[in-house]
């Protein structure tokens, strides 16, 4: 059985050459189509009966299969729900690579892939992409109090 990760570099790959032949919002309406047809089954059920503490279940399981370095924190009074992603193996093995260089917005697919599914259940993205050169970001998923 081929393991996910050896897709990684061919997705980047992908990005770039769809990029190429049209342009950066072709790769969006891309991500958007794995979001509307991928990621709603199965995000979008389990935040249909959980709100955001599904949001907890769905990463806790899906991060722990990819190995990622991770904490998540979660504040129920606040409705508030944080990943600290302190090592993301999927860019990493993208940066180790020396034969290719990573799509520039390679990270850019988990924003579009999940706030999308994510808006249509009132929970709020943010997404802090400062040290995707390091492999780490930081996310944040929340109920705006009303």
């Amino acid at each position: 059985m081929v393991s996910c990760t050896e897709f990684i570099p061919l997705y980047s790959e992908l990005f770039k050459y769809i990029e190429s032949k049209a342009d950066h919002d072709a790769v969006i309406r891309y991500w958007e189509y794995i979001s509307d047809t991928y990621v709603a089954e199965r995000l979008g059920q389990i935040v249909s009966e959980k709100d955001l503490e599904g949001c907890w279940d769905y990463w806790a399981k899906a991060l722990s299969e990819e190995a990622a370095d991770f904490v998540m924190e979660y504040d129920d009074e606040k409705q508030d729900f944080t990943i600290d992603m302190r090592y993301c193996p999927s860019k990493g093995m993208l940066l180790e690579l020396k034969h290719m260089e990573p799509y520039w917005d390679y990270c850019g697919h988990c924003a579009v892939l999940y706030s999308r599914i994510l808006d249509r259940y009132g929970i709020c993205s943010e997404s802090g992409d400062a040290n995707v050169d390091q492999a780490q970001c930081l996310s944040r998923h929340y109920i705006e109090a009303k």
